[in-house]
């Protein structure tokens, strides 16, 4: 499953590592766009299988952020 982000923005935070287990509403990235914070959350339950990302990056709308699988 592809997380992708909802706007474009900055990679303000990273909240999960590879290999957590999250489940559906956890905040797996914080996004800073026009001074505010923007949460990505994950919208099934999985394993973070992979980061696409780094803190301090631009993210463009619908970009894959996370990969998620079971």
């Amino acid at each position: 499953m592809e997380i992708v982000s909802p706007m474009s923005g900055s990679v303000w935070k990273i909240e999960v590592c590879e290999g957590n287990t999250v489940s559906i509403g956890d905040v797996l990235i914080i996004l800073e766009s026009m001074k505010m914070e923007i949460p990505i959350e994950a919208t099934e339950t999985g394993v973070v299988k992979e980061i696409k990302v780094a803190e301090g990056d631009f993210v463009q709308e619908q970009e894959v952020v996370i990969l998620l699988g079971n």
